[in-house]
């Protein structure tokens, strides 16, 4: 039996660009409307699943209260930890370590921000969190609300996209994707 995920990305936060992380900033009024509008006519769900960041965790409690569905907290599902990046915007980096930040984005898996959580490490735990849900929730529909690194990780896999390609994966704020997890753990798009 088939496990239904529909990946939520929080909307825009108060602190802006930048690489995010693990920082725990709040949604803007603009990222609240976001992630609303993203969420009107979709469902139904079974169940909401959420990232502990309040740019993630506040909204998935608000609609896991309108739709009374229960809700959980997922550490395994926050962000790429950036390290010394965290906070910083990627023209900033340019500027103080272009170097760095150009091996990232042609090898994601072969280079690790300073101080960073390696890719490699990011997703054994987010696939790791996958495969709990599908062991514990096979047969039912389940919205994730997670960050824009784990959605990218996710739909690369799902694509079967070379993992060079990791960081091409647009996913925009309030962005909602649907993947289908088989009885292999291997993902689908839908």
């Amino acid at each position: 039996m088939t496990l239904r995920l529909d990946l939520l990305r929080h909307g825009e936060t108060e602190l802006g660009g930048g690489l995010r992380g693990s920082l725990d900033d709040a949604l803007t009024d603009a990222g609240w409307q976001q992630m609303r509008a993203a969420v009107i006519e979709a469902g139904p769900w079974d169940r909401i699943v959420s990232s502990p960041l309040q740019r993630c965790a506040r909204f998935a409690e608000e609609l896991a209260a309108q739709r009374s569905l229960p809700m959980s907290l997922d550490a395994d599902l926050q962000e790429l930890h950036f390290g010394d990046w965290e906070g910083i915007g990627t023209a900033q980096l340019m500027e103080t370590d272009a170097e760095g930040l150009g091996r990232f984005w042609e090898d994601p898996y072969g280079f690790t921000p300073p101080n960073g959580e390696p890719v490699q490490a990011f997703s054994a735990r987010v696939l790791g969190a996958v495969r709990r849900l599908r062991q514990a929730h096979a047969g039912e529909r389940i919205l994730v609300v997670c960050h824009g690194g784990v959605m990218r990780l996710l739909l690369a896999q799902a694509r079967g996209l070379p993992r060079a390609q990791l960081l091409q994966v647009v996913v925009g704020h309030g962005g909602l994707f649907g993947l289908r997890v088989d009885d292999q753990c291997e993902l689908t798009e839908v």
